[in-house]
């Protein structure tokens, strides 16, 4: 009786101990999903409040309502309107830069030099660079794990909405406008990059009088401006517009825009 009595009792104390490691790791990761949103969250806000004037409370609330409760793979760019209505671009000629497959070195020349910006340095832009988020449908939390990447699907969360951030960056440029595309690709100006098929189509003539293309290249570069695809570019653009291309490689870009002295003009 005796030994059948420390049997139920070392039973008992195993389950209990089981039943509070189950607990642990539920509370573990019920926090770690509050935690990850609450990171979003804190990054959104801290980025947020270095632009002044806005309510980065109302910011964050109307982005999450672009997005929260519904299926990740069906968020259109539209969803975003609210959030762009809310925080406008100001249209701003000659000052515009945009890129594909140049972040690096285009935020490296933004960051020292302040004759370009890109939308990134922009508050909508700013705010979410490099950060994933989503929905789910029947939840009333973001998450920043388990969402779909970039290519899964059309109308994803992240890509819409720099999908339309982009549009309304492009629909502010205004006079001469500056893209950097990568030299060490095959096609720089690819069909299916954010500068093709949304930035590019926002150029109206005579608001963008002029594209110049900076084709930042390194020692073995691939393509120079009379690469094929750089050809559909210019078919691209509005009669009327002007264009204009070089070839500036990588350590020129790098070296101009440490010397304050140099004009940004004569950096390409």
């Amino acid at each position: 009786m005796e030994r059948g009595e420390k049997r139920r009792r070392r039973r008992c104390l195993i389950l209990g101990v089981v039943a509070v490691l189950l607990l642990i790791i539920l509370v573990a990761v019920v926090l770690g999903l509050t935690l990850r949103r609450n990171t979003l969250k804190t990054t959104f806000i801290k980025r947020c409040e270095e632009f002044k004037g806005y309510d980065c409370q109302k910011v964050w609330g109307l982005f999450e309502q672009a997005y929260v409760g519904l299926d990740p793979c069906e968020v259109p760019m539209e969803a975003y309107d609210p959030l762009m209505a809310a925080v406008p671009f100001k249209p701003e000629c000659n000052r515009k830069i945009f890129w594909n497959k140049t972040k690096d070195v285009v935020h490296d020349f933004t960051e020292k030099r302040d004759c370009f910006y890109t939308v990134e340095e922009t508050l909508l832009g700013s705010v979410l660079d490099g950060l994933t988020w989503c929905g789910k449908e029947g939840s009333s939390e973001t998450f920043t794990t388990g969402c779909p990447g970039w290519t899964d699907c059309a109308n994803n969360t992240v890509r819409s909405f720099w999908n339309r951030v982009s549009a309304a960056f492009a629909d502010g440029a205004c006079g001469n406008v500056t893209v950097m595309l990568n030299g060490s690709i095959a096609t720089p100006f690819h069909p299916a990059s954010v500068f093709a098929s949304i930035e590019v189509k926002r150029f109206d003539f005579p608001r963008v009088k002029s594209l110049n293309v900076v084709l930042v290249t390194q020692e073995n570069f691939v393509t120079n401006c009379t690469n094929a695809s750089l050809k559909d570019l210019q078919k691209e653009l509005d009669q009327g517009m002007t264009y204009e291309c070089k070839e500036v490689s990588e350590a020129q870009i790098e070296e101009c825009s440490s010397n304050p002295e140099k004009p940004c003009g004569a950096c390409w």
